[in-house]
C-alpha cells in the first residue's frame, strides 16, 4: 500500500475588523496567512496550492522573495521564519525572533538577501536583518506606536518606508538602513505603504480616507490623490507591474483603480453592502488580476480589462473544519462544516468551494450526515439546532429544529429519521422537522451511527450500546452492549454492507465488531496516539480510514488487520474528518482529510495486493 497527495484545497485568509490584512503575490500565486498556516494559492489551478505549518503562534504575514525560492513569514509572537518554497518539505532556512510582539508586515529587498519586519513590539517596532544569518542590517526607528506596513525600494540605492498607528511615515536610507526623515501627511492610522515596482514612487493609504504619493529616492511628497475619494478607511494598496496603476481597497466596500500619471480614478468596483463586505487587503497578481479581500474572508478577483464586478469570488473556510459528509445526489460534491458555524460545498474536480446559502449555524458545526432519502444532508451545531441541506448542495432549506441540549453527534436512518446524541444523557429522533422520539440514557452519549434498523451509540462509559429502531421507538437490541474500547467512544461507522462496525475512542484505539455475531473481531487497530475523531469505509467494506488528533491518518485492512497505510502528519494540529470519495476500483481510491488547519487534502491511495 502506498499514498501520495493528489490535491490541496486551502483555507482563506484570516481577517479582523479594523486591521489591514496583508496579501502578496508571486506570478499567478497569492500568499497569505490563515491561522497558524501560510497558504500559497495558485489562482489558475487551486488544487496545486501549498500550505506551510511551521509557526507555533498565529501567522500574520508572508511574502515570497523576488527570486521566488524562499518565503518569509511572521507571526503574532514576533518570530520570522524563512523557508524554502521549492522543495516538498519546505526546509527551514532560518528562524529569528525580531520583535517582542505581533509582526504586522515584512518586506524583502530586491536582492532577496535582506528583510525588514515591523509590528507591535515593546522595545522597538521594526528590525532589519539578513535572511540567512539574522544579523542586523540597520535600525528601523522613528515610530512611537505600532508599525502597520513596510516597503523597500528594490533598486539601488535602497530605500525603505514604514507607516504606523502614530499617523507618521518614516523614510529610511540604506544599506545599512537608518532614519532619514519623518513624513506627516496622514492625520490617522497609516494602514499601508507600497513601493511601485519601478522604484520611482511609493504610495501610502490610511484611516483618514486619503492617498498620498511620494518620490521613491528622497521621500518628498509628490501629491495627494483627491479625485473620487473613498468614503471609508483605506486598508490596502497595490501597484500594477508597469507602475502606472494603483489599486486601493477600502472599508467602504469598494475597490478603486487609479491612473497614477493623471491622479484620476479609472474604475470603481463595489463589492457589496454591510460589514462583511469591507475590503481589508489586496494584491496584484499576474498582468491583469487584482485580488481584494473582504472581511468575510472572500477573495474577490477583478480583471482590470473587463466588467464592473469581480470576475470570480474565491470562498473557503477561515476556521478549523470539524466534519465532512458526502452529498448523495451530487457525486462530485462533498460538504464541510467549520468551527465558526458555516458549511461549505466543495467540488472534487475543480477544488473550488462555496458557502451554503440560507441561515447557517451561529457557532461550531458538530456533525454532518448525508440522507439516504432525498439525496440531501443534515447538520447539527453547538447552537443546538438541526438544519437540513438541500439535495442540490447549494443551500439550507428553511426547515430547522431546536434541540433540548447540546449535540455531540448526528446520524440519518433509511427512513430519513435524524438521530442526535446529546450531552444531557439523551437521544432525540427527528423526522419531518418534528420530534419523533426521545430516549433518556444512563450513560452520556458521545457518538452515533445507523445502519438499517440498527442504531449504535457510543458512550463515555467506553461501551457501544445497540438499539433497534422500528420507526417509532428505540428498543434495546438482543445484545445491547459491545465492549472492546478502553476510553470514551469518539467515532462510530458501519461498513456499507452493514456487516462491520468500527468504533474509535479517545485513547487512539479502534475496535472492529462483527455486527451479526455481535462480537469483537480485533482491537489491534491501535496505532493512533490520541483521540480518533473520524472513521470512513471504502465502498467495498474492505478498508477503513481513521483520522486523529495526533495529526495522522491510518487506512486499515479488514482482511489483514495488522497491515495498514500510515499517512503521517496529514493535518497540522489534528485531523477532524476523513471521507472516501469516488475513483475507487478495489486497487486505488481517493481519501479526503481535513482538520484544525482548515485545509482539505485529497490523498490517492494504492492498496495492498490481496
Amino acid at each position: 500500500m502506498s499514498f501520495k497527495q493528489y490535491a490541496l484545497f486551502p483555507s482563506n485568509p484570516a481577517t479582523e475588523r479594523g486591521i489591514s490584512t496583508k496579501l502578496s503575490a508571486s506570478k499567478d500565486r497569492i500568499v497569505y496567512a490563515s491561522g497558524k498556516t501560510i497558504v500559497i494559492r495558485d489562482l489558475k489551478n487551486p488544487k496545486s496550492s501549498i500550505s506551510y505549518n511551521g509557526h507555533i503562534q498565529n501567522a500574520t504575514i508572508a511574502r515570497i522573495s523576488p527570486s521566488g525560492y524562499y518565503c518569509a513569514s511572521g507571526d503574532a509572537g514576533g518570530t520570522v521564519r524563512v523557508w524554502d518554497t521549492v522543495g516538498e518539505d519546505h526546509a527551514l532556512k532560518g528562524e529569528y525572533k525580531v520583535i517582542s510582539g505581533r509582526i504586522n508586515d515584512l518586506e524583502w529587498d530586491g536582492e532577496s538577501k535582506r528583510i525588514i519586519a515591523v509590528g507591535d513590539g515593546k522595545e522597538k517596532f521594526g528590525h532589519a536583518f539578513m535572511m540567512d544569518t539574522g544579523t542586523s542590517t540597520g535600525v528601523i526607528s522613528g515610530h512611537f506606536k505600532a508599525v502597520n506596513a513596510v516597503s523597500i525600494r528594490h533598486q539601488r540605492p535602497f530605500r525603505a518606508a514604514t507607516g504606523g498607528d502614530d499617523s507618521g511615515i518614516i523614510f529610511h536610507q540604506g544599506v545599512p538602513y537608518k532614519y532619514d526623515k519623518s513624513i506627516k501627511t496622514h492625520t490617522k492610522f497609516v494602514q499601508d505603504v507600497r513601493y511601485a515596482p519601478s522604484g520611482d514612487i511609493f504610495a501610502s493609504v490610511g484611516s483618514d480616507f486619503k492617498i498620498f504619493l511620494y518620490d521613491g529616492k528622497n521621500g518628498d511628497t509628490l501629491d495627494e490623490v483627491t479625485d473620487s475619494p473613498h468614503k471609508g478607511s483605506i486598508m490596502a494598496c497595490t501597484w500594477s507591474p508597469d507602475s502606472k496603476s494603483l489599486v486601493t481597497s477600502s472599508a467602504d466596500c469598494t475597490v478603486k483603480l487609479w491612473d497614477v500619471e493623471t491622479r484620476k480614478s479609472i474604475t470603481t468596483w463595489t463589492v457589496g453592502n454591510g460589514v462583511s463586505f469591507q475590503q481589508v487587503g489586496n494584491t496584484w497578481s499576474g498582468e491583469s488580476d487584482v485580488v481584494s479581500l473582504s472581511l468575510s474572508g472572500d477573495l474577490n478577483v477583478f480583471d482590470i480589462r473587463t466588467g464592473d464586478k469581480p470576475s470570480r469570488i474565491i470562498q473557503g473556510p477561515q476556521k478549523p473544519i470539524t466534519t465532512i459528509a458526502p452529498v448523495p445526489a451530487l457525486p462530485d460534491t462533498f460538504l464541510a462544516g467549520t468551527a465558526d458555524g458555516r458549511v461549505l460545498s466543495y467540488s472534487k474536480t475543480t477544488g473550488e468551494s462555496s458557502h451554503l446559502q440560507g441561515v447557517n449555524h451561529s457557532t461550531l458545526v458538530t456533525s454532518l450526515a448525508s440522507s439516504p432519502v432525498g439525496g440531501g444532508a443534515f447538520s447539527v451545531g453547538f447552537d443546538d439546532c438541526v438544519r437540513e441541506i438541500g439535495s442540490d448542495g447549494i443551500g439550507f432549506t428553511p426547515a430547522s429544529f431546536s434541540l433540548s441540549s447540546q449535540p455531540k453527534s448526528l446520524a440519518v436512518g433509511d427512513d430519513a429519521s435524524v438521530f442526535v446524541a446529546e450531552i444531557k444523557n439523551s437521544i432525540e429522533v427527528i423526522r419531518s422537522n418534528q420530534k419523533n422520539f426521545h430516549l433518556s440514557t444512563k450513560y452520556t452519549p458521545s457518538a452515533i451511527a445507523v445502519k438499517g434498523s440498527l442504531v449504535a451509540i457510543g458512550g463515555e462509559d467506553s461501551k457501544v450500546h445497540l438499539y433497534q429502531w422500528d420507526g417509532k421507538s428505540l428498543e434495546d437490541d438482543a445484545v445491547p452492549i459491545l465492549q472492546g474500547n478502553k476510553a470514551v467512544v469518539s467515532a462510530l461507522a458501519f461498513s456499507p454492507d452493514g456487516n462491520l462496525l468500527a468504533s474509535g475512542d479517545s485513547s487512539g484505539s479502534i475496535s472492529l465488531f462483527d455486527v451479526k455475531e455481535k462480537k469483537l473481531i480485533t482491537s489491534r487497530w491501535s496505532f493512533h496516539t490520541a483521540c480518533v475523531n473520524s472513521l470512513s469505509w471504502t465502498s467495498d467494506s474492505k478498508h477503513c480510514a481513521s483520522g486523529s488528533l495526533d495529526t495522522h491518518v491510518y487506512i486499515w485492512s479488514v482482511a489483514k488487520p495488522l497491515r495498514n497505510i500510515a499517512i503521517k502528519n496529514a493535518g497540522a494540529r489534528g485531523v477532524n474528518a476523513v471521507l472516501w470519495i469516488d475513483n475507487f476500483n478495489g486497487k486505488t481510491g481517493q481519501l479526503v482529510s481535513s482538520g484544525a488547519d482548515a485545509s482539505v487534502k485529497v490523498w490517492e491511495v494504492t492498496f495492498h495486493a490481496a
